[in-house]
């Protein structure tokens, strides 16, 4: 966890390590780390429930392979390994479907890079602080379980994710989103699961549909400004360029570029291999000018589901698309404890917001992202009640409350 965490706000930081081969050797080491983790943390009875997220691990393996016959130049060999690494993330989930790794891990942050965070502050830019405490968005989850200690932290942290800069727009809503989510507990009329089915089936269709409108130009969830009268601006870091309009469109011509590159070269369904990137009018002259690429490609983009059908085409949209809508099938039809659910809608959110921004990286967020998919999909962790959840939660914190999990949900299942 130290090595994501500094990881994910190496760029918005003054850190010491400038050395892209080092963060790749400590990152690779993570992705072999899971790799193992499978023999020692994985239980079987999770096999049925893992097959998409396994042929989409497959399939980007395939995608990778490929871009050692597509890169041609320095760059897009950097870009194939850097992307690479981003695609093997999902090899995580045959460790984050453990009850107690999971806990032991997020345990393990708060316990020793959570304090440490007052140091990183001092080398920290404003946006870097969102994405150094995604893993207390994570925890906001289970809001109702936490002591109220912790509660306070929790929201006191959120206040500060806001403060630092509100117009890190990804960052804010990932802190807000939990929090409202979790406050949903304690309304049974809203907890419904008659109710959480259908928000969890908008969720999942919603990108679709805003996708038509926006492409028989009905009406663009971006265009914001042509439906919000006002000025809706947030002081940004110096070094950003001033204040930013919270409702300026930002994605609209992300989603021209993307496609129509893919269209002109012929890659719509397999994708381009992480090699490469989807050639952009507007960033690829700069890009050229920097990197000497004379390529007109930007290699990647702030919407990750663009990312993922750059990469690996809609062969991979389809893939992923069937772990979310399996994962947060299982986590609202098939599970015991109401938080459970809540969780599933959490999922569900997040494969609509991955349309509008989650960056494609190696960082905490992602990481969180495939910790989500892998509760929702784990059978011991959808086999808890809420009263088994509520000690899990406070044995992140207290010991105490660790010895209170079953050890049906301790032991692995052997073959």
């Amino acid at each position: 966890m130290i090595v994501i965490t500094l990881f994910s706000v190496d760029v918005y930081s003054h850190m010491p390590i400038d050395s892209t081969v080092v963060w790749w050797i400590l990152l690779t080491g993570i992705i072999i780390y899971f790799i193992f983790g499978k023999k020692e943390f994985y239980n079987p009875i999770n096999n049925k429930n893992i097959q998409y997220v396994e042929l989409y691990i497959y399939w980007n393996v395939i995608c990778v392979a490929r871009g050692f016959f597509v890169a041609e130049s320095y760059w897009e060999w950097k870009f194939l390994i850097q992307f690479g690494l981003v695609l093997s993330i999902p090899i995580c989930i045959y460790t984050v479907t453990n009850t107690f790794w999971v806990q032991k891990m997020v345990q393990q942050w708060i316990k020793y890079l959570l304090p440490a965070f007052f140091l990183m502050y001092i080398v920290l830019f404003n946006e870097g602080v969102g994405h150094y405490l995604v893993p207390v968005s994570f925890i906001l989850l289970f809001f109702p379980f936490l002591t109220k200690k912790w509660r306070i932290i929790g929201i006191l942290v959120a206040f500060m994710v806001f403060a630092a800069n509100l117009g890190a727009r990804s960052n804010v809503i990932k802190f807000v989103i939990p929090i409202i989510l979790s406050i949903v507990y304690y309304f049974k009329i809203l907890a419904n699961n008659k109710v959480l089915k259908v928000v969890r089936m908008l969720f999942i269709i919603l990108p679709f549909i805003l996708l038509y409108l926006a492409m028989t130009n009905t009406f663009n969830i971006f265009k914001m400004s042509d439906y919000i009268e006002g000025d809706y601006r947030a002081a940004q870091e110096q070094d950003v360029g001033g204040p930013a309009d919270l409702t300026a469109d930002t994605r609209t011509f992300l989603y021209v570029e993307v496609i129509s590159s893919a269209l002109k070269y012929d890659y719509v369904w397999l994708g381009r291999t992480p090699a490469r990137g989807n050639e952009s009018p507007y960033f690829g002259p700069g890009i050229d000018a920097d990197l000497g690429t004379n390529k007109m490609e930007r290699p990647s983009n702030e919407v990750s589901i663009l990312n993922v059908f750059t990469w690996t085409g809609i062969v991979g949209v389809i893939l992923y698309f069937l772990i979310f809508f399996k994962a947060t099938y299982l986590a609202l039809y098939k599970s015991k404890s109401r938080i459970m659910k809540i969780i599933g809608v959490y999922l569900a959110f997040r494969w609509s917001y991955a349309w509008v921004e989650d960056f494609s990286k190696f960082n905490l967020s992602y990481f969180f992202l495939w910790v989500t998919i892998g509760i929702c999909l784990s059978e011991d962790f959808r086999a808890m009640t809420d009263n088994e959840f509520k000690n899990w939660v406070r044995g992140i914190f207290d010991q105490r409350y660790r010895a209170a999990i079953t050890k049906k949900q301790l032991v692995i299942t052997k073959k």
